[in-house]
């Protein structure tokens, strides 16, 4: 930390190359790339930040800061909001007599750095000696893990030959049209949304000083402000500008006075405060959730890389919001929300920062009654989820897109993949397993897990057979719509049906006033638990005891068999070879299905069955989807395949770090990201969480000569390192009491005072 440090200290980045990500150099049609890859965020700002020189130079990308929750829908007659960007807070202009001073910056000296461990961004470039003066130029920006409503931005400039006139221009950039201005004053503007009654302030100071001495400015105004002087040769310039962003539910004639509030604390700490304390957070966040791997070094930058992105996507203190698709660094998904915040985000969440993952809760727990709306108006009890969701939990899946073909295509998802309620009550029982929150289950959680075991046995349809089907739904597998009987939906309506018979029993017995309250308030009694548990019994199953595969749906063994090793030098989806209409006719399948149903429930898949399935549904999935290869990569691992695993891993990974996978102008795929811890933990360790204890059964890929991790389990903090050599795993209770641990299904007393050594437990 530099509390006391220098600017140069500063804007030296960590001294371990594994630390960081780095980028020189500049080329246009890769510049919207760089600035998802090189994104801060701390949950409540986003920052979006590429290779491009603004200082005076002609922007390749248009600037984007996102503020977590700022929803707004574009236009009067648009029933789909988005998330609003706000105002670019960075945008700074130095200038010569003549024009920009970077107009010819040298390419070459461009770079920009990531710091994974301290969480800031720093750029540098060079001007070239065809210009008036010689500059070297460094930047840094942040926005605090400490104060999320504080961003801050560094420039030092180094004039090493010529003289010359200088002036440097500090302003905000526009806003993008979703946002009206209501106030501008000389430290602060607010804006509103048109539509949805939000509105957002910002306030600013900012200073510069040549050699040490602070300058006032030549030219001052609404948040801008300006300084002229004579540059020379060793003058050392630098700048600091720190801005408090504040995001208010209605609006409000004295929004810009928390704004206020919070620049002051930030200018009293000044920037080295600033700085001692974000990096003092992130050193927290990594204590807890870094991942260390020897033998593999990309291995390991992809997880430190994943890490950095989902511990800067939550904001604990925040449960009006969660984790968009694309989190708070793109456009792409409008800012909604998707099952993958409780399949593929919750569990690194839940183990390494429960106050996160409650928080993330916490918003299905206040978007509720919107649920249990959607649900009242197809027909259904209980609560069924948004597939898309914004704000305020209503359904915001967008009814049509343009195809590849350029045709109008109509999405089906908002109303047919519901499997969403299942997913939600998912990520409700992992949480409670992962930290036995009394207070979160009795005021939140099971209201969701009864509501949504009640919508499933409302919507399984008991039909002359004597089975209850769910017809009309889309799984996970976007390929194929309107089908009856997916594996996964129906699996995992089945469990929570199940959860919510458990939680209703547990309430009976352990909070029977609470029970007394709940049930009385949702209308639930005996007869009705009496209809769940026969709903539980009689969903449909799919599943063959003669092949031992669970069919996808209902007909799916019938469709066209398509051998996708003979596309295997495609460019694009599988869709878009086939044909949408074609594509539905095959067997094959966008994403992981019955595959994830082997992830999520292994313990509905008999003896051996598990690898059946796998073996039978992997060759004709064509991921089409980001999430696709995280879930087949965490099957194998739990499979015991780490080299099957790993290599999913590795294309995981590559979807956000290889420039020559997809386009991720749109944000990071944080979900896939959330796949390589999930990949990583529960697949190569074999973490499981039990009632009474943690399981281990791990399985490394050959090249990890070592895996090292940190999880928490009910108030409890443990280290975890596996040893590829002897096969070791030692498990070390960090804080907390006694716990029990599974190993190979053997129990072991593991406390403060004797941590447990195992040697020859790796597959």
């Amino acid at each position: 930390m530099i509390v006391s440090g220098t600017m140069e200290q500063a804007l030296t980045p960590t001294a371990d190359p594994a630390w960081l990500l780095r980028e020189t150099g500049y080329e246009l049609l890769r510049e919207s790339t760089f600035e998802t890859r090189f994104a801060i965020s701390n949950g409540f700002l986003g920052v979006r930040g590429g290779l491009a020189t603004h200082l005076g130079a002609c922007r390749a990308v248009p600037p984007r800061t996102y503020v977590a929750g700022l929803f707004d829908t574009p236009t009067p007659d648009s029933a789909v909001p988005e998330l609003v960007p706000a105002a670019d807070w960075l945008e700074v202009r130095i200038l010569l007599p003549d024009g920009p001073l970077m107009r010819h910056p040298d390419r070459a000296s461009r770079g920009l750095t990531l710091d994974l461990k301290r969480g800031v961004l720093l750029a540098e470039s060079r001007q070239t000696s065809n210009a008036p003066l010689d500059v070297r130029v460094r930047s840094l920006r942040l926005v605090s893990l400490d104060a999320r409503a504080v961003g801050m931005q560094m420039i030092e400039l180094d004039i090493e030959t010529g003289v010359s006139d200088l002036t440097l221009e500090a302003t905000f950039g526009p806003t993008d049209f979703e946002l009206a201005p209501e106030r501008a004053e000389l430290d602060l503007r607010a804006w509103r949304t048109w539509r949805s009654a939000r509105s957002l302030a910002i306030a600013a100071a900012a200073a510069l000083q040549v050699d040490g001495m602070e300058r006032q400015p030549t030219e001052r105004g609404d948040l801008t402000w300006s300084w002229t002087w004579t540059a020379s040769p060793g003058q050392v310039v630098s700048f600091q500008r720190i801005v408090a962003v504040t995001r208010h539910h209605s609006l409000d004639v004295h929004s810009g006075s928390r704004a206020r509030k919070e620049l002051a604390a930030a200018r009293a700490l000044g920037w080295r405060g600033l700085i001692a304390r974000h990096e003092a957070a992130w050193a927290e966040r990594w204590r807890s959730s870094d991942v260390r791997i020897e033998g593999d070094t990309a291995a390991q930058a992809a997880l430190r890389f994943a890490a950095y992105h989902l511990n800067g996507a939550v904001n604990p203190a925040d449960p009006h919001v969660s984790v968009a698709a694309r989190a708070l660094t793109g456009d792409d998904y409008r800012g909604h929300v998707f099952w993958d915040t409780e399949i593929f985000l919750l569990p690194f969440y839940s183990l390494t920062w429960p106050e996160a993952a409650r928080a993330l809760l916490m918003y299905r727990f206040r978007t509720l009654p919107a649920a249990r709306a959607k649900a009242a108006a197809m027909g259904w009890r209980g609560a069924l989820y948004a597939w898309e969701s914004a704000d305020t939990g209503a359904e915001v899946t967008p009814e049509q897109t343009v195809g590849p073909d350029r045709k109008i295509l109509d999405i089906l998802c908002g109303s047919q993949e519901q499997h969403i309620s299942a997913d939600v009550a998912y990520g409700v029982w992992q949480y409670w397993q992962a930290t036995e929150d009394e207070a979160f289950l009795r005021e939140a959680g099971a209201e969701i897990i009864l509501e949504t075991a009640r919508f499933w046995a409302s919507r399984a349809a008991l039909e002359p057979d004597g089975l209850r089907h769910i017809r009309t739904v889309i799984g996970p597998d976007e390929y194929h719509e309107g089908v009856d009987d997916n594996a996964y939906t129906n699996g995992m309506a089945r469990w929570t049906i199940a959860r919510g018979l458990e939680v209703a029993a547990l309430l009976q017995e352990r909070w029977p006033e609470t029970w007394a309250c709940l049930s009385q308030r949702l209308g639930l009694d005996g007869p009705e638990l009496g209809q769940w548990q026969e709903a539980g019994r009689t969903i449909a199953t799919g599943f063959d005891p003669v092949t031992g595969l669970f069919e996808q749906f209902g007909g799916f063994s019938t469709l066209e068999d398509v051998d996708l090793k003979a596309y295997a030098g495609r460019s694009v989806p599988m869709d878009v070879v086939l044909g949408r209409e074609r594509t539905q006719r095959t067997q094959v399948i966008k994403q992981a299905d019955v595959v994830a149903l082997l992830v999520l429930l292994p313990e509905t898949f008999p003896d051996g069955t598990g690898v059946t399935n796998f073996d039978h549904y992997e060759p004709r999935c064509g991921h089409g989807s980001s999430l696709s290869r995280a879930m087949h990569g965490l099957a194998a691992a739990r499979l015991g395949r780490a080299e099957t695993a790993l290599r999913y891993f590795h294309q995981s990974a590559a979807i956000d770090l290889a420039d020559t996978h997809v386009a991720i102008g749109g944000g990071i795929h944080i979900a896939a990201l959330g796949g390589l811890w999930l990949t990583a933990i529960f697949g190569f360790a074999g973490l499981s969480l039990r009632p009474d204890g943690v399981a281990f059964d791990p399985h490394l890929p050959a090249a990890w000569r070592s895996l090292e991790f940190r999880v928490q389990w009910r108030g409890r903090q443990l280290s975890v390192t596996l040893d590829q050599a002897t096969q070791g795993l030692r498990v070390s209770l960090e804080s907390g009491p006694p716990l029990t641990v599974f190993v190979g299904g053997i129990k072991h007393a593991v406390s403060g005072a004797a941590p447990l050594r195992l040697e020859g437990v790796g597959g």
